[in-house]
């Protein structure tokens, strides 16, 4: 049995106070992965087998429990979540041309490219069916939003793959779409589903955006800070894709003209080696863009517990500030 680490307490305090609900999410999730089809369920076991931290789900069932919900429809919201969640992954691993995921090899690594996308695909179906038995439009208009935001971030990361002059701002867009989308949905739906007023759904959708960016940044740190085998992948792989994220950012802003012509030099390539990464890594320490981002991360971390101000003091109101600070000590 894996060990649970001091980080990782928060989530499992949260999800104790609604382990009835996320044991049905769980199962509902695991039913909607049948077919007659066996590349589907054997693709998708795999991909859910590899256990998430499953945030997403847990974002939603807490924001509903956290507002006294009179019906079951946060659970079938939950579960559609994560299979939307899934379904990206199974598509970036394909972009991205990923190896590993959380130190298993990918899908379309096992199987194939064609595979992958098409389960995806899959996924995405029934998270919507799932968003449409609720009898939600407004649940239902919220996460098609997200699933349309999400994928315009990632045409937006891709557009700037290589590109070294990319701005802070745009950055901060991109994990916004690609990221954060998903998490503010997940909270809003909590509230909708719960009939809160409008001001506390605000609240809940500002929530989620600013745990999930903060969430991202925190990704981007460790990507050059982290141990390979807390995150379950290779150290520098965003830097390996060409990814322009924060760390890189701050670094070339604050570089100097011979630095900045490295950096220029290091994305012209089309394959980027470890001498590279090591470079880079340099670069970053000598500028402090890990403390940087960090510092970033933080900020938008207190954003998030400011979000939460609005409700009522409870139990999971509290699990939910934890969560935030997990997110932001974390090391995978």
């Amino acid at each position: 049995m894996k060990k649970i680490s001091k980080a990782d307490l928060p989530i499992k305090e949260l999800v104790e106070l609604i382990k009835e609900d996320f044991i049905k999410t769980d199962k509902l999730i695991k039913n909607q992965i049948t077919s007659e089809v066996d590349r589907i369920p054997e693709l998708s076991n795999h991909i859910i087998s590899l256990g998430g931290k499953r945030l997403r789900p847990i974002l939603t069932i807490a924001c509903a429990k956290m507002l006294n919900t009179e019906n079951n429809h946060h659970i079938a919201l939950a579960a559609a979540v994560e299979l939307l969640h899934t379904a990206t992954l199974l598509h970036d691993d394909v972009v991205d041309e990923s190896y590993f995921r959380r130190g298993k090899e990918t899908s379309h690594i096992l199987w194939d490219n064609k595979s992958s996308i098409l389960v995806g695909d899959y996924l995405l179906g029934k998270a919507f069916q799932l968003m449409v038995k609720t009898g939600s439009l407004q649940c239902l208009e919220t996460l098609s939003n997200a699933a349309a935001i999400i994928a315009e971030g990632e045409v937006l990361q891709l557009v700037a793959t290589n590109n070294i002059n990319i701005k802070k701002s745009d950055y901060i867009k991109i994990i916004e779409s690609k990221t954060a989308a998903l998490f503010s949905s997940a909270c809003e739906v909590g509230g909708i589903i719960s009939n809160s007023p409008s001001e506390i759904n605000k609240s809940l959708f500002s929530f989620g955006r600013n745990l999930g960016t903060s969430f991202q940044l925190i990704d981007d740190a460790l990507d050059y800070s982290g141990s390979s085998d807390n995150l379950g992948k290779n150290i520098g792989d965003d830097f390996y894709d060409g990814k322009i994220t924060l760390p890189i950012i701050i670094a070339f802003e604050k570089a100097d003209e011979n630095e900045k012509y490295i950096w220029k030099e290091i994305f012209q390539k089309k394959v980027r080696n470890e001498k590279d990464l090591i470079i880079a890594n340099n670069l970053i320490e000598k500028h402090k863009s890990i403390e940087k981002t960090i510092d970033l991360a933080n900020k938008y971390g207190d954003d998030a517990k400011k979000d939460l101000s609005i409700f009522n003091e409870s139990p999971i109101k509290k699990g939910l500030v934890n969560l935030v600070d997990f997110s932001l000590i974390r090391d995978h």
